[in-house]
């Protein structure tokens, strides 16, 4: 399963972490940039499609500004990465023309693609490249993002793009080989796990927390990022970038890394962007036949299977739906307001009607703008 699924990736996202690139004692580097431009190219060479999602913008920025830790408010690292940005993708420039390839920088915020109009354009911009045979590399636009709009690491952002162009396969190039029963660095006899069919909490428990100064994250970013876009259908590998020659033999055969599989199911493009792209602005609880009609039946949320209703929101805003515990196990585009919601929870059409007159809607969410996690 493992050679087959790499056999057929055609088109790949790969994610590069900060420590590949960059350190805080030297900035940039160089000699591994230069490497990964070769071993990507090897990868175009035999009729892959490639787009990279890069780390490093900070931790280059924060040598290049002379800091001595890694700064911890955000107008520092926006200024660090405006810094680091620039040179980085100077790097990534020379090391692609080295090897024939040309190279464009986009840079993306939460908000570029919880916008269904902009996130369409992104996935136009991103395609019409891939076409022209250019590789696009990806960050986070630091330099403007807000806590509200931002996606936290690039992980996150890596599994974004995937779904936001149908990649086929999620390459994460880390420092680290792989997920293993433990962590590596403080117990040397945990081993590898190369192949995870599903992830399950134990999986989740596995990849712990582990973080260091390049990076923002650790291992559990990057299996949140595979649980994520399994959920897209498309499947993880975590891989160990640091050694030289080991991204193009694993799609020739070798075994390495550690792949996660895909869920069977794959949603269509925009029930994938209400599900995983959109941030809820709130919440409804449902009653029991409310849940059995939307998870086992494909029916449309109704105002009489509401009991509450929780956060404030406008109509056409993304909302969570969760069962009488709490539990979320669904999430959709609503046609009513909160204010709305809370006046007409629990009552059936007629009563609606009679309360607020004739609405545009029956339904509280469409069964087309809703989607079961």
């Amino acid at each position: 399963m493992h050679d087959e699924l790499l056999k057929h990736a055609k088109r790949i996202v790969i994610k590069i972490g900060s420590s590949l690139v960059a350190s805080r004692d030297s900035g940039l580097r160089p000699e591994q940039i230069d490497r990964l431009a070769d071993e990507i190219a090897s990868l175009r060479a035999s009729g892959r499609e490639v787009l990279i999602v890069s780390s490093g913008a900070i931790v280059s920025g924060i040598q290049k500004l002379g800091l001595k830790t890694y700064p911890k408010h955000l107008p520092v690292k926006q200024a660090a990465a405006a810094v680091g940005q620039s040179r980085l993708m100077w790097a990534y420039e020379k090391a692609f023309e080295r090897v024939g390839l040309k190279v464009a920088q986009i840079l993306l915020t939460h908000q570029d693609l919880a916008d269904r109009r902009r996130f369409l354009n992104a996935r136009h911009t991103l395609t019409t490249l891939i076409e022209f045979g250019v590789v696009p590399i990806i960050n986070e636009n630091d330099t403007v993002a807000v806590d509200e709009i931002r996606f936290g690491d690039n992980d996150t952002l890596a599994g974004e793009v995937a779904h936001l162009v149908d990649a086929d396969l999620l390459v994460i190039l880390s420092d680290v080989d792989g997920l293993y029963t433990e962590d590596p660095r403080r117990n040397p006899s945990a081993t590898l796990i190369p192949l995870i069919p599903d992830i399950t909490e134990d999986i989740e428990r596995r990849a712990g927390l582990s973080s260091t100064f390049e990076g923002t994250g650790g291992m559990a970013t990057k299996v949140r990022a595979a649980k994520k876009v399994a959920e897209y259908g498309v499947a993880t590998l975590i891989l160990n970038g640091e050694k030289a020659g080991l991204l193009p033999a694993v799609f020739a055969g070798r075994q390495g890394g550690s792949l996660f599989l895909a869920r069977s199911r794959r949603l269509t493009s925009r029930k994938q962007w209400i599900a995983f792209t959109l941030r809820a602005r709130g919440s409804l609880k449902l009653d029991d036949g409310a849940v059995d009609a939307l998870a086992k039946r494909g029916k449309s949320l109704l105002a009489s299977g509401i009991i509450d209703v929780s956060g404030r929101f406008e109509a056409g805003d993304p909302v969570a739906c969760t069962d009488r515990d709490g539990k979320e196990f669904a999430k959709g585009l609503v046609n009513f307001s909160s204010e709305t919601l809370v006046r007409i929870k629990g009552l059936k059409t007629l009563e609606i009607q009679q309360l607020l007159g004739q609405q545009e809607y029956e339904e509280v969410i469409h069964r087309d703008n809703l989607v079961i996690l």
